[in-house]
């Protein structure tokens, strides 16, 4: 099954997981994938050399605080995203629709766009989807999200359909000014809707429908792991999978935890992102395929085994009781060391469900993992 950007390799005969090749014009991203947040235009404390090193082949930025640093000027100037920070594979970028839940202070909202107050100066500055797209044509990024709004889980059903509506009308005037436009620097960039409803399957059913009516490349699913009910997370999913097309990449935004990604991916998934692993990781949680370690704890004091043996380089050479050392003195190498193996187990992660996939044992292995791992 094809599309112009995305062919189906194989499914999952027991679930709706499947595998794909998404083609970019810097390079092809075998799905279901996940991608490093960068929101910068920087994963916190790695180089491009070290995220280059990983599996992966695209990373995450946000165009929010990318347009207040270093600034739409810089970016056109540097030539791009991609040459101002040497990256020359895949990026995605978050429109901004998430400051909208995450900055609910310090904003206003009207069917016209939402003024945003400056975390950093407290300027203001308008956003709208037309200004959206144009910050994102400077950017350069290879997938562009649409100007969304997304509220909170635990607010009224009429603040979803609310925002339900507002996302619709950003979405049509987004993509009709997407397409008079044209790339900045001689690649194709690709325009995504963005689902909400919050998790009224009547809501998200109209958000999906009213969305395709678009042609969009690819879809995502946006205001989950907002304060909602994780059954409910994932119930919404599955709506989700039955009204999205199956011949064009999912994206489900700012989700989440191992075993989040596996249920998501057995629901139909193709594109992750989540900030976990490196948070988590500089805040001294490691993720391994028996679930999370604190590495502060006092039993890996004397610990002197890999920090894993199943994972990246950094992990086999550096022992658990040096890491530990690394944080109980504030070195900034045990940032890095817990960083890149947080992100080599998301990555390593996705190229196991990819293979079970693929060998058609999926079915079997994804509950067979989750045991192990919520053990």
């Amino acid at each position: 099954m094809t599309n112009e950007i995305f062919n189906i390799i194989s499914s999952c005969s027991k679930t709706s997981a499947r595998t794909g090749i998404i083609k970019t014009d810097h390079g092809e991203l075998e799905t279901p994938f996940f991608m490093p947040v960068g929101t910068h235009g920087a994963v916190k404390t790695q180089s491009s050399e070290n995220i280059a090193n990983l599996p992966s082949s695209i990373l995450l930025s946000n165009t929010y605080h990318l347009y207040l640093r270093p600034g739409t000027e810089i970016l056109k100037k540097a030539g791009g995203l991609h040459k101002f920070m040497n990256w020359d594979r895949a990026i995605l970028t978050d429109s901004g629709g998430f400051q909208i839940y995450s900055l609910a202070n310090s904003r206003k909202i009207t069917d016209d766009g939402v003024t945003f107050q400056s975390h950093l100066d407290g300027s203001k500055h308008f956003f709208d989807p037309k200004s959206i797209v144009d910050i994102q044509r400077i950017i350069g990024s290879d997938f562009m999200m649409m100007l969304d709004e997304c509220p909170p889980g635990d607010v009224s059903k009429k603040e979803w359909e609310k925002a339900v509506n507002r996302t619709t009308k950003w979405a049509k005037i987004g993509m009709e000014y997407y397409k008079s436009t044209k790339p900045l620097y001689n690649h194709h960039q690709v325009l995504i809707p963005i689902v909400q409803g919050g998790t009224d399957p009547g809501l998200r059913r109209q958000s999906a429908e009213q969305l395709l009516e678009l042609n969009a490349d690819a879809y995502a699913i946006g205001g989950l792991a907002v304060g909602e009910e994780k059954e409910d997370m994932f119930s919404t999913i599955e709506i989700m999978d039955q009204y999205l097309p199956k011949d064009k990449p999912r994206y489900l935004m700012g989700i989440g935890t191992p075993a989040d990604l596996v249920r998501s991916v057995s629901r139909g998934i193709d594109m992750f992102d989540c900030v976990m692993p490196t948070r988590n990781a500089r805040n001294a949680q490691l993720f391994t395929f028996d679930g999370t370690i604190n590495i502060r704890n006092a039993k890996y004091k004397n610990d002197f085994s890999p920090i894993d043996n199943d994972n990246c380089e950094s992990s086999k050479n550096y022992s658990k009781s040096y890491l530990h050392h690394l944080f109980n003195t504030r070195e900034v190498l045990g940032l890095q060391i817990a960083t890149s193996h947080n992100l080599h187990f998301y990555i390593k992660l996705m190229e196991k469900i990819r293979y079970e996939i693929k060998n058609g044992s999926f079915g079997k292995w994804a509950p067979t993992f989750l045991q192990r791992y919520e053990k």
